[in-house]
């Protein structure tokens, strides 16, 4: 069944896939409806655009609060790490996530489309247009979504170029994106938020929960508990994912030896990264960086917002099987 939110065609049972999730050029439409938060915050090792459909929500990014409204875009980039959030017993809010990977630009345009995904850089990736311009990216975005369901001749090459052209809508009018960052009504999730950010930042350094406290003129206990209650995990855990995360993006895109990660991403022993790293992983740093398939199906079926030791795959890895 279609509904129409703010013009915008959407469909929460609908997953429109261009290409699998390992080739050279992919894409995944994921139209759903969410109120469950995520646990912590992952990162993809392929490109992804959040559009908001409905009222509120809000989306950490590398540790920062950023409030949204409808009709939000955010880019995030390979490696970024965020979450989407959204208020407690609030009702399920529609939202379309787009993941997608371009290895291989068209030859004569890789300039032009290096360009493009330079909006995913922006300090702030996010975007917010009214009048003729949110009316072209609704236009595209209802195009892709009646290609994807109607599937004539060529569907995927023409949602390839609509996509395109959305990010070049988006490039083109990017001065007069209207989004402003506010400051949370809650100064408490804003002073917790501050200190992500920082950790965020700094992880490769020796940072301990009381040092953290006195920095930002709170108790260590105060400090502790309302840390879990916003970010979802203990202070300690969040330091270790975020040197995870840290070493896993160093893993999968350089050649440093393991030894090298281990120190850059703020461990201060080998011993302990391996055996945080297989805590997390499920599997020590070297077999990460060989097991290409094993890693991809392991970082996406832990992004899942409802993640727990029996998450199914996200429907970005899914069959159209297992979709339906």
């Amino acid at each position: 069944m279609r509904h129409s939110l703010s013009e915008l065609l959407f469909d929460p049972s609908l997953v429109i896939t261009v290409n699998r999730v390992d080739d050279p050029v992919f894409y995944v439409f994921d139209y759903q409806k969410r109120r469950l938060n995520m646990e912590f915050q992952h990162f993809h090792t392929y490109w992804e655009v959040y559009i908001l459909f409905d009222d509120t929500a809000g989306h950490v990014i590398e540790g920062e609060y950023f409030s949204l409204q409808r009709g939000d875009l955010v880019l995030l980039k390979p490696g970024l790490l965020h979450k989407s959030t959204y208020e407690e017993h609030a009702k399920p809010k529609a939202r379309l996530v787009i993941g997608f990977r371009i290895e291989e630009h068209p030859k004569g345009f890789e300039r032009q489309t290096e360009r493009l995904l330079s909006l995913f850089g922006e300090k702030i990736p996010i975007f917010r247009f009214d009048g003729q311009i949110q009316e072209e990216i609704h236009r595209l975005l209802n195009r892709i979504y009646q290609l994807g369901t109607e599937q004539p001749a060529n569907a995927e090459m023409m949602i390839h170029q609509s996509f395109m052209e959305l990010l070049w809508v988006l490039y083109t009018h990017k001065r007069q994106n209207q989004y402003v960052k506010q400051a949370s009504t809650n100064s408490v999730s804003e002073k917790i938020y501050a200190i992500t950010s920082y950790m965020h930042i700094h992880f490769d350094e020796r940072l301990t929960l009381p040092e953290i406290a006195k920095m930002f003129s709170i108790s260590p206990y105060y400090l502790s508990r309302q840390f879990k209650l916003v970010t979802g995990a203990g202070f300690v855990t969040y330091l270790q994912m975020i040197r995870i995360r840290h070493a896993q993006n160093d893993l999968l895109y350089s050649k440093k030896p393991i030894q090298q990660i281990c120190e850059e991403s703020g461990f201060p022993s080998f011993s302990q990264f391996n055996r945080v790293f297989h805590q997390y992983c499920e599997m020590s740093p070297s077999a990460f960086r060989k097991d290409t398939d094993h890693r991809s199906q392991l970082l996406l079926r832990r992004s899942d917002p409802e993640h727990n030791t029996k998450a199914t795959l996200p429907r970005i890895l899914q069959s159209p099987e297992e979709q339906g």
